[in-house]
């Protein structure tokens, strides 16, 4: 899962070359969302036929897919492809803030407000505070990528409260169906009608993300958690950096900036905390 998922920001800084920012992200929900259909298919999974399930998927397609997926591509544009995974890694922090403001058991405890705390510091090393001196692109990139994990943990909020009940196949595919449809009118507006004369390689990377890193990736995704658990599960959030950064260094040349590592560290430990994986002294364990 790390390696396809970290190699979805090769691929979508590959596509960026020559497609749009709304194009790129219409290709990858439109083409995800068939594969998923055709998974559920398959498998002969039930259909949701109720209007307000649709309903929810287009909110769920906002919040999980067009909304991240939009900012985290054009902050692609001008920020490294490693930065933006270290930054997406984010998406664990804001989720136990935002699950604690809307369900009553998942309260901030001692050991996830030190995960937390840590999670943001590494955050802030590895934007480096000192880029915010003077406001420019790369300074409201890291930001736009920062609001795409705010936005993935408002997703998972709204897929508890709306979409529980329904085969996760059934509701990633529902989801990404929404987000084409969403997409679709907007890409056309401001994109203009979608290039068919691309290269080779823009094919082979738009077909990568969206069959792979998208459909492939959310498949992979439900096995895993069904063998090991959401606490196993979390760990590939610190794997798609690595990922991300070596195949950003060896095929675009990328350097990342020295304090990211750090910055890595610290949010890694801060996540490694949240999970209990590092003990806390036993007066913090109490809380």
């Amino acid at each position: 899962m790390a390696c396809l998922w970290g190699a979805s920001f090769l691929s979508i800084r590959i596509t960026l070359n020559e497609v749009p920012v709304l194009t790129s992200v219409f290709y990858r929900c439109a083409g995800g969302a068939v594969v998923l259909w055709v998974a559920v298919l398959l498998l002969r999974l039930p259909l949701p036929r109720a209007p307000q399930v649709w309903g929810s998927f287009l909110v769920m397609g906002l919040l999980n897919n067009v909304i991240p997926f939009v900012l985290m591509a054009w902050g692609q544009l001008h920020i490294e492809t490693g930065l933006t995974s270290i930054l997406n890694a984010t998406t664990a922090i804001f989720g136990v803030l935002v699950a604690a403001l809307f369900f009553a058991d998942e309260r901030i405890t001692a050991r996830r407000a030190i995960g937390v705390a840590l999670g943001f510091l590494g955050v802030s090393t590895a934007i480096g505070l000192s880029s915010f001196a003077d406001f420019d692109p790369r300074s409201a990139a890291q930001l736009a990528v920062l609001t795409g994990t705010l936005s993935y943990a408002l997703a998972a909020v709204w897929a508890k409260q709306h979409l529980a009940g329904l085969k996760p196949q059934v509701a990633a595919a529902g989801m990404l169906t929404g987000s084409a449809l969403i997409l679709l009118p907007l890409t056309l507006v401001v994109d203009g009608v979608p290039r068919l004369d691309l290269m080779p390689v823009t094919w082979l990377a738009i077909f990568y993300y969206a069959v792979f890193a998208t459909a492939g990736a959310y498949l992979l995704y439900y096995r895993v958690l069904a063998m090991a658990g959401s606490g196993n599960l979390m760990l590939v959030t610190l794997m798609i950096p690595p990922v991300a950064i070596l195949l950003g260094a060896v095929v675009l040349g990328e350097a990342l900036p020295p304090h990211a590592y750090p910055g890595f560290a610290l949010l890694a430990l801060g996540l490694l905390i949240i999970q209990g994986r590092i003990p806390l002294p036993r007066r913090l364990r109490r809380n």
